[in-house]
């Protein structure tokens, strides 16, 4: 009975999401300031060639629930550019598949002596499918609707830009990873069979507190708004010990409260996890969310200082 509520909440979700399409479409991350590049094509380091992966289950114990797997690499070219590739995949259930992949181009601008401000560009496409087959509507709905009579499968342009301003000490930007709104669904002879994905921005902020070489405090934020949807808002705080362990806490507003750990197996490759507690009416249907990453950084010329004690690799 219990499978079965499941299948019929999300259905009625994943209908209302295709009837309007106004609110949150981008995926969501918990460790956010490790995959910073993503969302901010400005990202960029002090000539550290990063790579990384991450994948994310939300609200498991839901059939049909999101999940995503986002790889991701940048590497300077000089002291000035920055060169970044990104690819997300995005699934609901196995109805949904959206793949965004990207290539980011920085330019950084040196504001101070130990200050820099970075501006981003972001370009690449967006394939998005759907296979409205596999869509289990329950007992006593319609063999068929034709809302859903036709699977959707498109190519869409991505344009994103972004700014980052970053010193040794603390970090903010401001970003949008795609400005070219595409639309899924469309009215047809009476029938809703599109809707305009929006435009998604985010503010994001970081301080490294050291109280010893042995012991950091890295409070940090994300703030993330699109038209037709609440603001939504982390605030995280974590700790660092002896360079190598890492953990923090955060609460999402009216959403969920997070936790996430990670250490550096061995120097330059950091593994992590992060769960997600929803406190929201949807926690009573689900599990909460996973998250785990791996991340490789590079020291490219191998004389500038460690990447540990700079909060633009969170």
């Amino acid at each position: 009975m219990k499978n079965s509520t499941s299948k019929l909440t999300f259905f009625a979700a994943f209908v209302l999401f295709c009837g309007s399409m106004f609110g949150q479409q981008d995926p969501e991350y918990t460790q956010y300031m490790y995959n910073m590049s993503v969302i901010n094509p400005a990202y960029s380091s002090v000539n550290k060639a990063k790579v990384g992966a991450l994948y994310r289950a939300q609200w498991v114990g839901i059939d049909g629930a999101p999940t995503t797997a986002t790889v991701f690499g940048h590497l300077p070219m000089s002291d000035n550019v920055e060169l970044g590739l990104n690819l997300v995949h995005d699934e609901i259930g196995d109805v949904v598949q959206e793949t965004n992949l990207n290539a980011d181009f920085a330019y950084k601008l040196p504001i101070q002596e130990n200050a820099t401000l970075a501006l981003g560009l972001k370009a690449g496409a967006s394939f998005f499918s759907t296979d409205f087959s596999r869509l289990q509507l329950g007992s006593g709905a319609p063999a068929t609707d034709p809302s859903f009579a036709q699977n959707i499968n498109q190519t869409y342009p991505t344009i994103g830009i972004g700014a980052y301003y970053f010193s040794e000490s603390y970090y903010i930007g401001l970003s949008t990873p795609n400005l070219v709104a595409s639309r899924h669904i469309e009215d047809e002879n009476g029938v809703q069979r599109l809707g305009s994905e929006n435009t998604h921005y985010f503010l994001t902020g970081g301080y490294v507190f050291e109280p010893s070489s042995e012991f950091q405090i890295k409070p940090s934020f994300m703030a993330r708004w699109v038209n037709g949807a609440p603001v939504s808002i982390d605030l995280n705080a974590n700790v660092r010990f002896y360079q190598r362990f890492e953990a923090g806490i955060g609460y999402r507003l009216d959403d969920a409260v997070t936790g996430m750990v990670n250490f550096e197996v061995t120097p330059g490759v950091r593994v992590g996890y992060a769960y997600d507690y929803t406190t929201s009416n949807l926690g009573e249907y689900n599990n909460g969310s996973h998250e785990i990453m791996l991340l490789f950084d590079f020291d490219i010329f191998g004389k500038l200082p460690s990447y540990r004690k700079s909060p633009r690799f969170f």
